[in-house]
């Protein structure tokens, strides 16, 4: 199929705002101003290809944030805080940290209303090196399975809902069954995945109202127990002072809200864009996060403090155990996969638009294929890539640190991301240039961003500290294990930059030109020619 040139306008760039009202839309026509106002003419995609609203967008951000996080992740973030009022008191700062993070990401989101999230934002801010900020992000977001954790979740709590032991090898394989049906979904049937998606975000979040019924009903006495806990006689013994192990459990709880971003991934395939981000990403953050402060204190109310640091990841399912008996304990089991599952459904999704960005830019090898639409109107390149690297990490890390190692790795490289993120959109508050060409739809705020900025510092230096003799972060790994590996990923990225934008064109005598085309599908990707030098 033939490719057709264009001049790429200002407002066509991934790296160009919506900055001022005489810019050229990329649509024109009785819509032109509309598209303009809400963002729909800033990507060259058809309007056909536009099919998330408001719910679907809050579908999205709930599937992801909820997915595992809220049932995995307590006794981690409990046995690093070391008592019940420090645990408590992480999740409220966590909360913070992702509300003012949102903020942030919806002033760019509305900016840059485009698929392709940091990305975007990244590329926005830091020009150059040409390529190099691109690079750096594809080889992170390239190597990390991003659905690994929920997989893996998944397979324990099926595990356990039928009665089964939990091993290394049932708990994954289990997982790669789910996460290759989620992948096949994805690819064959597009409006059906988000129909699901739409259907287990009200089922997750009917699910947390359950959860905190039954803890609100058994504080009162109305639901009987012979072993009601006092976790709350004693707020603050056992509060660790080791800020290693601090930033581990905070880190945990900023894990279980990281979905606030999952609609940025997506907003090329948004309908109006500006304004769909503005309401469903503010909306859907209040809401998880009222239903987490809850859930974590019926957490606290049914289940004793010793049981939760025991529990691995299995907190909820004791909580019911204790409430309803064994069968009950299954029987929820089984309904909390549900969540995992959603959670794969709308990472699966999302990241999958990142890669086919990432492809769109032509910076990746077999650029081409990943940027392209199957006949199904689905990335299935981008799908592919996204299953082969999730099963690659799922298998990969040893027994008994899988969990804990690929949910770190995901976590840091994200810290540093924002740090990044931060920093640069601070920058653009103060500097003269910044000023005169940053006029978004939505403003975050200095205090916002700079708090935003300071906390994201903290998580990126506090754990190269050593943690105390009494604090594991991991049983058989060395505690800087996911900090190598963050480097690492980036490293890569660096080192492919340099041989691919600088080393061999300068051995072979040529500059790299962008040129931007239209593919069959109607999509626009940039294509990278060499041009000999003069």
């Amino acid at each position: 199929m033939p490719q057709y040139s264009y001049e790429s306008p200002p407002l066509a760039s991934s790296s160009t705002p919506l900055i001022s009202d005489d810019r050229v839309p990329l649509y024109t026509g009785s819509s032109a101003e509309r598209q303009r106002a809400h963002g729909e003419g800033f990507d060259d995609v058809p309007a056909e290809k536009r099919q998330l609203g408001v719910m679907s967008v809050v579908s999205l951000i709930i599937n992801r944030m909820i997915g595992t996080g809220i049932y995995s992740t307590p006794s981690v973030v409990l046995r690093a805080s070391g008592s019940v009022g420090l645990f408590l008191v992480s999740w409220i700062i966590g909360a913070i940290v992702t509300s003012v993070g949102m903020a942030v990401y919806v002033e760019f989101g509305t900016a840059l209303p485009r698929s392709g999230g940091e990305k975007n934002y990244l590329e926005y801010i830091y020009k150059k090196p040409k390529f190099l900020v691109t690079c750096s992000y594809a080889m992170y977001y390239c190597l990390l399975g991003g659905s690994t954790t929920s997989s893996i979740f998944f397979g324990e709590y099926m595990v356990h809902a039928f009665g089964g032991t939990i091993s290394q090898w049932n708990t994954r394989l289990i997982g790669f069954a789910c996460l290759t049906s989620v992948t096949l979904l994805h690819t064959f049937h597009l409006n059906w995945g988000l129909r699901l998606q739409n259907t287990l975000a009200l089922v997750q979040l009917g699910i947390m109202l359950f959860l905190i019924m039954c803890g609100f009903l058994a504080f009162l006495g109305w639901i009987p127990s012979d072993d009601r806990p006092h976790n709350f006689d004693d707020l603050w013994k056992g509060t660790t002072h080791d800020p290693n192990a601090f930033v581990s459990g905070l880190c945990s709880v900023i894990w279980t809200f990281i979905g606030y971003t999952n609609a940025h991934y997506v907003l090329s395939e948004t309908k109006d864009p500006v304004k769909t981000i503005k309401r469903a990403a503010p909306l859907a953050m209040t809401l998880i996060t009222v239903l987490y402060l809850f859930v974590n204190a019926s957490y606290l109310i049914v289940v004793s403090k010793e049981d939760i640091l025991g529990s691995g990841r299995i907190v909820a399912a004791l909580f019911f155990r204790n409430l309803f008996g064994s069968i009950a304990e299954r029987v929820l089991s089984f309904t909390i996969s549900i969540s995992a599952l959603a959670n794969m459904l709308a990472t699966c999704f999302a990241k999958s638009r990142v890669i086919q960005e990432l492809g769109r830019e032509g910076v990746l090898p077999y650029s081409s294929l990943l940027a392209k639409n199957s006949s199904f109107k689905t990335p299935y390149a981008a799908l592919i890539l996204e299953w082969a690297l999730c099963t690659f990490w799922m298998f990969t890390p040893p027994p008994g640190d899988a969990y804990n190692f690929v949910m770190n790795l995901d976590n840091y490289p994200y810290a540093c991301i924002n740090t990044a993120i931060s920093g640069g959109l601070l920058w653009l508050y103060l500097s003269p240039s910044g000023k005169l060409h940053w006029n978004p739809p939505y403003r975050a705020g200095v205090l916002a961003v700079t708090l935003f900025l300071l906390s994201n510092l903290f998580l990126t230096v506090v754990p190269l500290i050593p943690p105390s003799p009494d604090f594991r972060l991991y049983d058989f790994l060395p505690y800087w294990i996911h900090v190598a590996a963050s480097a690492g990923v980036f490293f890569v990225g660096v080192i492919y930059w340099y041989v691919w934008a600088r080393l061999l064109p300068g051995i072979g005598g040529y500059e790299i030109s962008r040129e931007v085309v239209i593919q069959n599908d109607g999509i626009s990707r940039t294509v990278l020619n060499k041009i000999p030098k003069s």
